[in-house]
């Protein structure tokens, strides 16, 4: 049995995956949609053409993980795509962010990405794909967002690396590196849109086109997606930074 999982399902870049993998998955037999709601997975698996498995559960704990283990361990699928989409942000300085939505963004980001990715590998074969959800925030610190840049900066190494280990087994990693986008998450990133720079604003884009350029970008072998001009000129101007610093190290 060949399957998709996502993670994140329940919503915005998750749910678009969902939704735009389902019309170009051709060999794929089942998508599993992974979150912690229910009910919103439930609606996108009535609109889609694939069989779909919801598996309702919150990848920040261990007994969900060991649980999850032992379905794939049961199913024993032929994994061809895993999209890591579960994600955890809040804006605001670091000292006056609780230490709850530091841990959180912390273990969604970077712990359950990890442990997903471990988990789902021994099931992968030649031409499966891996698509990290990171950010444009993984290219350049950002005040007022240190621990999410900071975790979408684990997100973006650990693809980048990843994919050059798994380059023998014919197993592409690819990290999805967007700006701003109009999705559920930013608005509880942001508690209220005002705190939101005017240059964020104005760069923000649509998760459809997100998704479908990420969607194209894998077909193509790519290690890194970044959609519209402005990410496309911050992660060229960080590679020409990181290049340099090379020649000096």
């Amino acid at each position: 049995m060949n399957i998709a999982i996502i993670t994140g399902a329940s919503s915005g870049m998750g749910m678009e995956f969902a939704r735009q993998l389902d019309n170009s998955l051709h060999k794929t037999d089942e998508i599993w949609l992974l979150a912690r709601r229910r009910e919103p997975m439930e609606e996108l698996a009535r609109t889609l053409r694939h069989k779909t498995q919801i598996l309702a559960m919150d990848v920040t704990l261990e007994s969900a993980m060991e649980q999850f283990a032992e379905v794939l361990a049961i199913s024993n699928p032929k994994i061809t795509v895993l999209v890591n989409c579960a994600g955890a942000g809040e804006h605001g300085r670091f000292d006056g962010q609780s230490d709850r939505a530091v841990s959180d963004m912390m273990q969604v980001n970077i712990v359950a990405l990890t442990r997903m990715t471990k988990l789902c590998l021994p099931y992968m074969r030649k031409g499966s794909k891996i698509i990290q959800l990171a950010s444009g925030a993984a290219f350049v610190p950002q005040a007022a967002f240190a621990v999410y840049a900071a975790s979408k900066a684990y997100v973006y190494s650990f693809s980048r690396a990843l994919n050059k280990e798994l380059a023998g087994r014919g197993i592409r990693v690819m990290a999805v590196c967007p700006g701003p986008v109009n999705t559920p998450f930013l608005s509880r990133a942001y508690k209220d849109t005002p705190q939101m720079g005017g240059l964020k604003k104005l760069t923000m884009m649509e998760a459809e086109s997100v998704v479908a350029k990420a969607v194209m970008d894998c077909k193509r072998g790519k290690s890194v997606s970044v959609c519209g001009l402005p990410m496309k000129a911050l992660y060229l101007a960080t590679q020409g930074v990181q290049n340099l610093l090379c020649k000096f190290t």
